[in-house]
């Protein structure tokens, strides 16, 4: 399990996702600066202990309204070789020095990870306390058996909601980076979907909600 280090970080994550934020297709702000508030999340473990592997949630409230974003995260020790264009920033950590921050959708040990939850071969854990499932993350498979994927090319793709990663033969991985509640109580499996990964996260008042973190299609698209 990860230890999560109580310390300070230099710039902290939401300095960095300001600065970061504004040049994804998928940002809804405006011309200001992000004003952006720490809504939810959660952590997954890297199997070789390597990666920091973190999916925060975010509120940005510079706009009209507020939007909530799902920004999932790698931290380093060092460069991610070939992942030049995915850094986010780096940032001096109290206890493990200085860190390489990349959007996770790059990286292949969250993609990896992020599709174990998906099967239930991984756990969520909780974003703050060391060694604490997060039960508040739900998942649902459908398919016979793990997926063999290969992340040794790995290809993410934004659009204007999100963001699509190409996981194995014929199946792909979509987050959802622009979130929103799901109707009707805790989210259910999509139609035609063969997976799918849910979360909890606050609204600018204080009430918990729940909507859709990412689908995963394994067929042709309905």
């Amino acid at each position: 399990m990860a230890v999560i280090h109580h310390t300070v970080i230099k710039p902290t994550k939401l300095e960095l996702l300001a600065s970061w934020l504004p040049a994804r297709p998928w940002y809804r702000g405006g011309a200001d600066e992000p004003r952006l508030a720490k809504a939810g999340g959660f952590r997954l473990d890297d199997p070789q202990g390597e990666v920091g592997i973190e999916f925060i949630v975010v509120t940005d409230a510079s706009g009209a309204h507020p939007v909530t974003y799902l920004v999932p995260l790698t931290y380093r020790g060092a460069p991610l070789e070939g992942a030049e264009h995915a850094l986010v920033g780096t940032m001096e950590h109290g206890v493990l020095g200085q860190r390489w921050a990349y959007d996770g959708c790059h990286d292949p040990v969250l993609v990896a990870q992020l599709l174990a939850l998906v099967e239930g071969r991984a756990q969520a854990q909780a974003q703050s306390v060391s060694d604490t499932p997060d039960r508040e993350v739900t998942r649902s498979y459908t398919g016979d058996g793990p997926l063999h994927a290969d992340f040794t090319a790995l290809t993410a793709t934004d659009d204007r909601e999100g963001t699509e990663l190409p996981v194995a033969h014929g199946a792909t991985l979509r987050l959802h980076r622009v979130l929103r509640p799901a109707p009707g109580g805790p989210p259910a499996l999509p139609q035609g979907a063969s997976g799918h990964v849910a979360g909890a996260w606050d609204t600018p008042d204080g009430t918990r909600i729940q909507g859709l973190f990412a689908v995963l299609h394994t067929g042709p698209r309905a």
